[in-house]
């Protein structure tokens, strides 16, 4: 049961999923300010901790556990997630500019964005090189050369600093499991290891020498080559694999931010604000100017609980609260295996086990942070209401997009054909979502449908909405031609209402106008949340296809992988992982009018949609007076979409799609040919003999098509094999 809703009236916007932003998304979920819009961009939906990246690098942490998941986080805080690189920030018109989209407004924003390793200036590291930061590309890219490479390994890491001998040592370590000879080398232009104390500094530079890692210090590179380093000295150090850890390169769009910068990096105040008042920054991408501080994660950490206080009085007309970061921190450094140590100023390093044991309890707890969210109660129903009220309420949030429908017999009851005869000029299609008009000579496809927001995101969202509405013009093998847009707005401030409706129309309008179709108008009105809607019409220059027409030994090809009804559910409930939902984001935003122009020569086709593959199927064998037979193991899956349905995920629509066929077995694949797709595939039924060449010519398309059954006779109904 959701709570009163407030009108929105302040957009804040966080810039990057650094530490620091991950803390406060945290803190926003538990302590949410009425009437603040939150939305993060990141480029990925995970945002790797530094702390545990030596020990997944060495084997001990799975990707999985690196990651902060950013997608289960901003469900968490109710917040906007924008998947995109922020490349430009307008300080003068309040907006952050994300390649492929529309600028984002904000009232208020922040910085957290991180620093890269990458060495530009230096010849070939572009080419032949991989910076150490950003820390998840890094971590890909280790992951592909352990699997795709084998023999005797040659590793130069450009950096002889904490960082630097911490990933040697984590790699010797993972080669030396896995059986495979390493050469590993330390290069940097200064003293190695400088950035420790001296009675730490000797204990490393041992155990280096204990691994047999070659240390080569001041000494300068001239460039990097695909298979060695080339030092200036003339030396050639062969390596395979170069990681860059020099430095800290602060990110080049902010030279363009009119922001006061210090070395490249955003200086800050004490309060964490620029020059700025508006903007915020925090992490590795600012300069603290009142006492400046090392790159290190534990500052961005302790940042956070500032960086909330003060988002909030800003919104609030507080006072804001100044940071003080600690003048002296611990660092704890991996030694490859299950061994670390430990340094603090003053005090002589320790290393073993136990400090590894200790380092690993410290940052488990912090990632324990953002897995283990805490369950918000629910607002408690009215002392007075209906005997059946908690019923209809449920025990889950409702469903997005078409697992917000209604059930299939609902709608065909409510949509039966009226008494009256029908117009001259149109032709009535049992079951399709489109009708067909005839006007001037012309034939007219027209067809209708809205979603109910399942993402923050409205870019995301309408173009998932427009593909998704698209879907009926496409199944008809129409070309679309014009649309009108229908919206409900959340409440919210003029201000806000200008913004909003200026991404949704761009991103509308875009995503149409690359189908063929122009919006030509639309209409808004406000409500408690984000519906997204449009009226279309297409033009069919030949017979158009419907669900009439299979033929018996007709193939069955799918164009789309099913599962998004399970995924979105999950999603809802904060039980999937952020890059199971970024894929199938990806999947669903992705348009068919190329399939839909490979598949004229179907003999019946359909959009699978929120009757599920099975309830979709089920239209076409009523209206082909024919039946089915599906190959499980051949129907394609979003990635995650079986996993979650083996632990007894559904979509809230899935009870009522799974009673159209209860004959059929109760298993984890067959439930997700009940599971409600938003934007799914094309579904056709096509001659068998060119079943073949359409499916090739469909993923030489870029489609993950499959061929996944066939017509056979018999009374409507489906079947398995």
């Amino acid at each position: 049961m959701n709570g009163p809703t407030f009108p929105l009236t302040h957009d804040v916007v966080l810039i990057g999923g650094g530490h620091t932003h991950a803390l406060v998304l945290r803190m926003w979920g538990m302590r949410p300010l009425p009437g603040a819009r939150l939305t993060l961009i990141n480029p990925d939906p995970g945002a790797a901790y530094s702390g545990m990246l030596p020990g997944h690098i060495a084997g001990h942490y799975d990707r999985e556990s690196l990651d902060i998941d950013l997608v289960r986080l901003a469900r968490f805080a109710n917040a906007r997630l924008v998947l995109g690189a922020a490349t430009h920030l307008d300080t003068a018109n309040r907006m952050v500019h994300v390649p492929g989209r529309p600028p984002i407004g904000y009232d208020l924003a922040s910085i957290d964005i991180g620093i890269t390793s990458d060495l530009p200036d230096l010849p070939g590291f572009t080419d032949h090189a991989i910076p150490a930061k950003p820390l998840g590309p890094f971590a890909s890219a280790w992951s592909r050369f352990v699997k795709t490479t084998t023999g005797p390994a040659r590793i130069a890491v450009i950096g002889a600093g904490v960082a630097g001998a911490e990933l040697a040592m984590s790699l010797h370590h993972r080669l030396k499991q896995s059986g495979r000879p390493a050469t590993i080398t330390l290069i940097d232009r200064s003293k190695a290891l400088s950035d420790t104390a001296p009675g730490a500094r000797g204990k490393l530079l041992n155990k280096l020498q204990e691994f047999d890692i070659t240390v080569i210090e001041n000494t300068a590179i001239s460039r990097i080559e695909a298979d060695a380093v080339q030092l200036e000295d003339g030396t050639e150090i062969p390596s395979d694999f170069t990681i860059g850890t020099a430095g800290a390169t602060p990110h080049q769009w902010l030279a363009r931010s009119g922001l006061d910068l210090t070395d490249g990096f955003i200086t800050t105040s004490e309060t964490l604000q620029t020059s700025d008042p508006a903007i915020f920054a925090a992490g590795d991408c600012a300069h603290f100017a009142p006492s400046p501080r090392p790159k290190a994660g534990v500052f961005a950490v302790r940042q956070a609980p500032v960086l909330f206080h003060n988002l909030r009085a800003r919104l609030t007309d507080t006072p804001l609260r100044p940071y003080r970061p600690q003048k002296r921190y611990l660092k704890l450094i991996s030694l490859g295996g299950k061994s670390a140590l430990a340094d603090r100023p003053g005090l002589p390093p320790i290393a073993g086990p136990l400090i590894w044991r200790w380092k690993d309890h410290i940052d488990r707890k912090f990632m324990d942070r953002f897995t283990d969210l805490p369950s918000m109660p629910a607002p408690p129903l009215p002392r007075e209401h209906t005997a059946t009220l908690r019923d209809a309420i449920g025990d889950k949030p409702m469903c997005g997009g078409c697992g917000a429908k209604v059930g299939r017999d609902t709608l065909t009851r409510a949509l039966a054909a009226p008494a009256h005869a029908i117009r001259d000029d149109i032709t009535a299609l049992p079951g399709d979502d489109a009708a067909l008009l005839h006007t001037g000579g012309a034939q007219q496809v027209m067809t209708s449908d809205h979603l109910r927001a399942f993402t923050n995101d409205p870019v995301t969202m309408t173009r998932i909405a427009a593909i998704h509405a698209l879907g009926d013009i496409w199944a008809m093998g129409a070309e679309p031609q014009a649309a009108t847009a229908t919206l409900i707005l959340p409440r919210q401030s003029e201000a806000l209402q200008s913004r909003l409706l200026a991404e949704i129309m761009t991103t509308a309008r875009d995503t149409l106008h690359e189908a063929g179709a122009e919006v030509v108008g639309g209409h808004t009105s406000l409500g408690d949340e984000l519906t997204i809607g449009f009226a279309l019409t297409g033009l069919c220059e030949n017979k158009p296809i419907t669900l009439q027409g299979a033929k018996p030994g007709d193939a069955l090809i799918l164009t789309k992988p099913i599962g998004s009804g399970t995924i979105l559910a999950a999603e809802m409930q904060m039980k999937t992982r952020g890059d199971w939902v970024a894929d199938a984001y990806r999947h669903m935003m992705q348009d068919q009018s190329k399939a839909s122009q490979i598949l004229q020569d179907a003999h019946a086709m359909t959009d699978v949609t929120g009757f599920g593959l099975a309830g979709h199927l089920l239209n076409i064998c009523e209206a082909s007076h024919t039946a089915a037979t599906l190959s499980l193991k051949d129907i394609p899956a979003l990635k995650g979409a079986r996993t979650l349905a083996k632990t007894g995920l559904r979509s809230t629509l899935y009870p009522k799609n799974r009673a159209l066929l209860p004959d059929l077995p109760e298993t984890p694949d067959t439930d997700l040919l009940f599971d409600p797709q938003t934007a799914g595939g094309l579904l056709a039924a096509v001659p068998a003999e060119k079943a073949s060449t359409l499916l090739q010519n469909l993923q030489t398309a870029g489609y993950p098509a499959a061929l996944i059954g066939q017509i056979t006779s018999g009374p409507p109904g489906i079947t398995l094999n």
